[in-house]
């Protein structure tokens, strides 16, 4: 099984046509208001943490990079050739390494795993801009990843956001300009429901070690200069089998 190829193309398309400005994409906000906020929660449950971490989904780079301040060997990992080539020229100090993976291909994720071991990974909003099909085996990939000793850090946006980004889309005026890309491209978030995330972690032989709610900052505003943050939920996963 692999992506659509409707869904990969709508990816390499997105990444190709985005600025490479600092905060140009609607989601990639600055580290201190994401990663590091997300930090606070995954790493005090962090069984083993000297294990290399991947950046499931990792895009640009930008949260990749941050990672790579705090543990010692990261690795970016996304579907889109163009998202990593923005995310090596971003770093040329080589502070992560960077993978084209499909994470619905058991193959791929297999090999990787093969060439870490275990690993603890960092997800942020994957699902929600995933195709249905494509979800339990995303999850799956995380589970295979992390392998007995590792964890997972999931966040994805919760159904409150679905109204949110539904009202954005339909303003008078237009979408925000870092959103309307977005649509553009063919890429429809904030679709996956509360219950369904916890449902995929327990497909995959996982179990939810702890869990919360945290906004998920943009790099958009309002017309009256408000941030726009969006409901999000996070999970932190891990092998029933390793628990202390």
């Amino acid at each position: 099984m692999s992506v659509t190829e409707r869904y990969k193309e709508a990816w390499e398309s997105f990444w190709e046509d985005a600025s490479d400005e600092p905060g140009s994409v609607f989601w990639d906000a600055e580290p201190a208001l994401t990663a590091g906020r997300h930090l606070a929660f995954f790493a005090p449950e962090l069984a083993a943490a000297g294990l290399p971490v991947v950046d499931l989904g990792c895009g640009n780079g930008t949260q990749t990079r941050f990672l790579a301040d705090h543990y010692p060997k990261v690795v970016g990992a996304d579907l889109s050739a163009a998202a990593l080539d923005r995310a090596r020229r971003a770093d040329p100090a080589e502070q992560a390494d960077y993978r084209q993976l499909d994470a619905t291909v058991k193959e791929q994720v297999v090999a990787l795993h093969a060439e870490l071991g275990d690993a603890n990974v960092y997800m942020r909003g994957v699902l929600h801009q995933s195709e249905p099909g494509d979800r339990q085996p995303i999850v799956d990939a995380v589970a295979a990843l992390i392998g007995e000793r590792g964890r997972g850090f999931v966040v994805e946006l919760s159904e409150r956001a679905r109204t949110i980004l539904r009202d954005l889309a339909r303003h008078p005026a237009g979408p925000p300009p870092k959103l309307a890309p977005v649509f553009d491209h063919g890429i429809a978030p904030g679709e996956v429901s509360d219950a369904a995330v916890p449902g995929y972690v327990a497909e995959a032989g996982l179990v939810v070690l702890a869990s919360g709610e945290l906004p998920l900052i943009t790099t958009e505003f309002t017309a009256d200069g408000r941030r726009i943050e969006l409901p999000s939920r996070w999970l932190v996963v891990g092998r029933a089998g390793s628990l202390s």
